[in-house]
């Protein structure tokens, strides 16, 4: 699978929105948050270097492939 920096950018900005308007479940007074706000914007940031190393013109290949 190949992908854009810039697409799995806009994905971790899209799920850290989701997490900071409250995507929690409670129940028996307990919640669940369903995805940890820290490692999303650990990888946000990840993915903001990737793009600007891209837009740099460096840094390697413009797509990354997962195997």
């Amino acid at each position: 699978m190949t992908v854009n920096p810039q697409d799995m950018l806009n994905r971790y900005l899209e799920a850290e929105e989701e997490v900071l308007a409250g995507r929690e479940v409670r129940m028996n007074g307990k919640s669940l948050t369903l995805a940890d706000l820290s490692d999303i914007r650990e990888g946000r940031r990840e993915w903001e270097r990737r793009v600007e190393r891209q837009k740099a013109g460096g840094g390697g290949p413009a797509f990354v492939r997962f195997v």
